[in-house]
């Protein structure tokens, strides 16, 4: 018998939830008007606050490893500073990853400076591919589109421009060293080649006197190489007298490492940098124009604003037909 009851109520409560969902559908037809109305105030203050919000536009740009061309001169000036130690000599490959590295702690650098400002500034640097070190992908966001892609270059030329001049510096460093290295060495032997000579002046003087002493004028031998410091003055006064003579103007007895600094010291100090021909990065895209604004999205805010306004108009509509309907009972 309960079940026969429920049964009943429960269906008898169905034809007044329909009636009720219908009667709500009625009032808020009726109430169009109202609906409208708001939902179009709703939208003129979407398009108020469009007119008024600051608008944000992303310009962005990839960059990768610099060409080999474009570090051409650093690399051929590393390969004579490294001339005599050619295995030492960084690589072409090295000295891509030198330039580029540095422009990437750079300008990341660069970024956390401009979002710590008063009024920050938005650069981000992320992979321009995921998982992979390299291209890079910059992007800088400004109130304008054109603003955001003039920024974005100056940035990017900026950051490439202290690169170059950094690394150029360094290797005027090592340049002016490596000179300063070679002078030693080359004035450290010639010191050493005039201490040979004077050293074999003396041997022969001090064998002119004994050959005097023991009143020998001519050669008692017809192979000279085979004698030795001690036994030079076999050679008789006069071969000893022209011998010393001469050797006043013989040249310093210098070696072939000697005449190799030389030549490095020279091709060191012919070189020259070249730094406006240099750069610490390649384009793969340079900055471009946005066309499309970040914020506010037109559409989106034009769509909240519209359902916005129904929603509210709904509320008010059916909010005063409550009020209507319970005055009389209260």
């Amino acid at each position: 018998m309960n079940q026969d009851n429920k049964m009943t109520n429960n269906l008898s409560s169905k034809p007044n939830e329909e009636i009720d969902l219908i009667d709500v559908l009625l009032q808020l037809w009726r109430g169009k008007i109202v609906i409208f109305t708001v939902m179009v105030l709703t939208i003129i203050l979407a398009v108020v606050y469009l007119s008024v919000a600051k608008q944000k536009w992303t310009s962005d740009a990839i960059v990768t490893y610099p060409d080999s061309g474009q570090v051409a001169n650093y690399n051929n000036a590393m390969s004579v500073l490294y001339s005599q130690n050619p295995a030492n000599a960084p690589t072409v490959v090295d000295v891509q990853q030198r330039f580029f590295g540095r422009f990437n702690a750079s300008i990341s650098a660069l970024s956390e400076q401009l979002g710590n400002q008063v009024d920050p500034e938005k650069l981000v640097i992320a992979p321009a591919v995921k998982d992979q070190p390299v291209p890079l992908k910059i992007s800088y966001t400004a109130k304008t589109a054109g603003e955001a892609q003039k920024t974005l270059t100056t940035y990017i030329q900026q950051i490439n421009k202290r690169v170059v001049t950094e690394l150029d510096n360094d290797l005027q460093s090592s340049i002016n060293s490596k000179i300063d290295d070679l002078k030693e060495d080359l004035a450290t032997q010639e010191k050493v080649a005039q201490e040979k000579k004077d050293l074999r002046l003396k041997m022969l003087n001090q064998s002119l006197l004994v050959a005097q002493q023991a009143n020998i004028k001519d050669t008692l031998v017809q192979q000279a190489e085979t004698l030795s410091e001690d036994t030079l003055f076999v050679l008789g006064s006069n071969a000893l007298s022209a011998t010393i003579k001469n050797e006043a103007t013989r040249p310093l007895p210098l070696d072939a490492s000697y005449y190799q600094a030389r030549q490095t010291l020279l091709a060191i100090s012919a070189l020259k940098s070249k730094p406006d021909s240099t750069y610490a990065l390649r384009y793969v895209m340079k900055p471009d124009l946005p066309v499309h604004r970040d914020s506010p999205k037109k559409v989106l805010i034009l769509l909240i604003g519209a359902i916005m306004g129904i929603v509210v108009g709904s509320l008010i509509v059916l909010g005063r037909n409550m009020v209507k309907s319970y005055s009389p009972r209260n």
